[in-house]
């Protein structure tokens, strides 16, 4: 399954895929990391109807996370399962406005965020639209 992880901060990027690792579960597929630090580039892969679950930084300059989130949630065909990257405990009612599938804090802890894209591998694998 390709998972998105859009952050401007390569550091970010990186504790995301080492997070995730090549397989975040036993009961999920092995994963391809997908990244990118642009808003035009997330939104072409969002559109391409490759990805299976992404994971979106919100404090991402000059697009971030949330916005991206709540567009995708409107615009794409069988948009992918979101997990949101927040700075702080008070963002989660901005998570919940854009549409987020999934809410992890910062700084990271690698088990939680396994465990929550694990999980939305797994929503992915039973609802994913057969047809592109």
């Amino acid at each position: 399954m390709k998972v998105l992880v859009y952050s401007d901060d390569a550091a970010t990027r990186q504790a995301v895929r080492q997070a995730i690792g090549r397989r975040p579960a036993m009961d999920v597929p092995f994963v391809e990391v997908v990244e990118c630090a642009t808003e035009p580039k997330v939104h072409q892969w969002l559109g391409s109807g490759e990805i299976d679950v992404a994971v979106l930084d919100g404090e991402t300059q000059p697009a971030g996370g949330m916005g991206i989130s709540r567009q995708a949630k409107d615009e794409v065909y069988d948009c992918p399962p979101i997990c949101l990257i927040i700075a702080r405990r008070d963002d989660r009612w901005l998570a919940d406005w854009s549409r987020a599938d999934a809410v992890v804090s910062q700084p990271l802890e690698p088990m939680v965020l396994a465990d929550t894209v694990a999980d939305l591998m797994r929503r992915r694998s039973s609802t994913r639209l057969n047809a592109k």
